[in-house]
């Protein structure tokens, strides 16, 4: 009863049932206490340096014993190998010992060959009779051992021998004492030897011929290859290692491709800690890998999409939301191939629109065309006009959604940036937005005149302002910028557009000039140069992304080759991405059969471009030389950069120096001395070139096409 403070004897069994169960956790902090306990000897035991290696982990214990396998079932080839090899050495150091060759280079040097040739031709004799002495004394005691003792004399002295000669020849062809008639070709032992790792790294200049290398773990079989990981010495950097691994491969006797040199960072490394990965054979050959979404029923776009993968065959995965990518190689190395990768990921998520514009005017965006809400594909005036005003809409478009987000609840909207729930709520109607252009030089590159708010501009240099924009200001609203092209040049791509787009891949390309304007400048010089890469590598390119991937999140840029889907798999998943769209009813705009836009002031547009909208092209079409080529090597340094030595332009671009020098003054281009610090810190006066006086001779050349085109049309009229 709940008042009178009876209890039933069926309430009393409860109590005593509840008693008895609570006891039970009386136990539950020993067995914590046990665990903790064991927890700390297992971490004491797998780090401490006093339990051996091998007995630290089941994984440690198991590869012992398969070294030990290996090393037993090696053991009679390398014994018989190293006999053999002592056997040459021995003979060729008594053969030296017998003909005297000490004391008659001696004599050979002094110039007294001549005066000491009888003490020559005796103590040669003489040597020869030890020969014969010490051969019959040995003889007559192994014949009187066996007439004494048997045959187990004679597998005695063979096993002496045998081990004498082994220990003797133990050293190989190259150090004191060892040289071969002949050398044979390098090949990677990793099984065999670890000194042949510490030349490689002293051959490649990476550490001194006093120095050597500290192993951190051991050279084990990973997948396809040998993975090992070392410390270097003391001051010695693993970036180095990065940036002349093509040296290192050489020194290894490998293909650079098959070497992956990473520096390990976090909680278990340093700025001097190397993993090295080196595959059994080319890890980019083989046949195409199959795209994994193209089982998937849907996708949703806010996670990050299959790409491709690594030479480990490590998946990496590309996250796009908060980000743009540009993806830059020559004609036929797959660069369409990998742009719809990102794009099936996009279509395949319902609550996601898409802006598919196809410079080429084939047929490999064609199925796109069934799930795109703006869908243009061409290369003639009114396709690029018409890129131009779905631009201008999505630009409209991202000013609207901050607008309403300012507006929002900070529960809905807590950053002002998009969320998963914003970009699926059909109220709000700010779904994630994709632009995707495929040959996007094809628009960058019209010089129609153009009158944006009363600014002159050319059609190609608008469109530049409207995806800077959209790739610098739409992220944080769900824009998402995918830009290909075959022609990646800084005449081509503008340094403002390729400022702010995140990722970036690129295949296969010319030069390492082009391979820097699609990764980022200096990335030569890091260790990443696409234009390394093999011609026959189909859909192998280099990825730096703007995030995480599985292959480290400190990883600056990883070789990857992407997945492959053919056309027929390319229309079965837009079909699906319509499907489900349908189902969903997000169907819109030219997929749903409306090409109907909503009025835009392009006045505001115009404004939220920043500054206005760049006069001319931001580089022109044609700039003479050597501007062309000083503006491919700066890039981005263009317009970060305050001043640019003459010393260093000549030396990057390998110019004569008064050449260069006569031709820039020619340009408007006068050089002037100024002062810089050099790598010590010292300040010295140099002669260079001020970014700023080259932006300004740029700027003058392309007035004066602007001009030179009014004065034509004006002709023609």
């Amino acid at each position: 009863m709940k008042g009178g403070g009876y209890l039933a004897p069926d309430h009393v069994r409860d109590v005593e049932r509840h008693i008895f169960d609570a006891e039970l956790v009386d136990d539950s902090p020993r067995e914590s206490r046990l665990r903790r306990w064991w927890n700390r000897f297992a971490n004491w035991w797998r780090r401490s340096p006093r339990v051996p290696s091998p007995l630290r982990s089941r994984q440690a214990a198991r590869r012992a014993f398969m070294d030990a396998v290996a090393f037993a079932l090696r053991s009679p080839g390398r014994l018989l190998t190293s006999v053999g090899r002592g056997a040459v050495a021995a003979a060729r150091c008594w053969r030296r010992w017998v003909r005297v060759h000490d004391y008659r280079d001696a004599a050979e040097q002094s110039e007294k060959l001549a005066d000491k040739f009888i003490e020559i031709r005796q103590l040669t004799l003489f040597r020869w009779k030890v020969t014969g002495v010490v051969a019959l004394a040995g003889a007559a005691a192994v014949t009187a051992a066996y007439a004494a003792l048997g045959t187990s004399v004679l597998w005695f002295t063979a096993g002496t021998c045998a081990v004498v000669l082994a220990v003797f020849g133990r050293r190989k062809d190259g150090e004191p004492g060892r040289k071969p008639v002949l050398a044979g070709p390098r090949t990677l032992e990793w099984t065999m030897d670890s000194q042949v790792l510490v030349d490689a790294f002293r051959d490649a200049k990476l550490i001194g011929k006093d120095e050597t290398l500290r192993l951190v773990e051991r050279a084990t079989h990973d997948g396809a290859g040998w993975a090992v990981t070392v410390d270097l010495p003391a001051t010695r950097k693993a970036a180095d290692a990065i940036k002349h691994r093509e040296a290192l491969a050489s020194a290894l006797a490998v293909d650079e491709l098959q070497l992956v040199v990473e520096r390990v960072r976090g909680r278990g490394g340093h700025a001097g800690r190397v993993f090295l990965w080196v595959a059994d054979e080319d890890p980019y050959s083989g046949p195409p890998l199959r795209f994994p979404l193209l089982d998937a029923e849907r996708w949703d776009a806010w996670r990050p999409i299959p790409f491709g993968r690594d030479a480990r065959k490590r998946p990496v995965d590309l996250q796009l939301v908060w980000t743009s990518l540009i993806i830059g190689a020559i004609p036929r190395q797959g660069k369409t191939c990998a742009a719809r990768i990102p794009a099936a990921g996009l279509i395949l998520d319902p609550h996601t629109r898409l802006y598919v514009f196809d410079g080429k005017g084939g047929k490999d965006w064609r199925a796109a065309e069934a799930v795109a809400h703006r869908y243009v594909c061409g290369d003639e005036q009114e396709h690029a006009e018409a890129v131009r005003d779905n631009l201008v809409e999505l630009v409209a478009t991202v000013q609207s959604r901050y607008a309403r987000m300012s507006e929002l609840d900070d529960e809905v909207c807590p950053e002002s940036k998009i969320t998963p729930e914003i970009s699926r709520d059909p109220e709000l109607d700010m779904p994630i937005t994709a632009v995707i252009i495929d040959e996007v030089q094809v628009y960058l590159e019209n010089t129609t005149r153009q009158d944006v708010d009363g600014t002159k501009t050319t059609l190609g240099a608008y469109i530049a302002d409207l995806l800077t924009y959209l790739a610098r200001k739409g992220p944080a609203a769900g824009i998402v910028v995918i830009l290909v092209t075959q022609r990646p040049d800084s005449t081509t791509i503008p340094s403002r557009l390729r400022a702010v787009l995140g990722s970036r891949f690129a295949l296969r390309v010319v030069d390492w000039r082009d391979s820097n304007i699609v990764l980022g400048e200096q990335m030569n010089t890091r260790g990443f140069d696409a234009s390394t890469l093999l011609p026959g590598h189909k859909g192998v390119g280099i990825l730096r992304p703007d995030g995480d991937t599985d292959a480290g999140a400190e990883t600056l840029a990883v070789t990857t080759r992407t997945y492959y889907m053919d056309n027929a798999e390319w229309r079965s998943i837009c079909e699906r991405g319509r499907a489900l769209r349908e189902a969903a009813g997000t169907l819109t705009g030219h997929a749903a059969g409306d090409d109907s836009r909503q009025a835009i002031d392009r006045a505001s547009v115009a404004k939220a471009l920043g500054s206005g909208v760049s006069p001319g092209a931001d580089v022109p079409t044609e700039l003479p030389e050597p501007l062309a080529s000083v503006v491919d090597y700066l890039g981005e340094d263009l317009t970060t950069r305050e001043f640019v030595p003459t010393a260093e332009l000549t030396g990057a671009l390998d110019l004569d120096p008064t050449g260069f020098g006569r031709d820039m003054g020619e340009l408007g281009c006068r050089p002037t001395r100024y002062r810089v610090a050099d790598a010590d810190g010292e300040v010295r006066r140099v002669r260079g070139y001020f970014t700023a006086d080259l932006r300004a001779a740029i700027d003058r050349i392309s007035a004066d096409e602007i001009s030179s085109a009014d004065d034509h049309e004006a002709d023609e009229a």
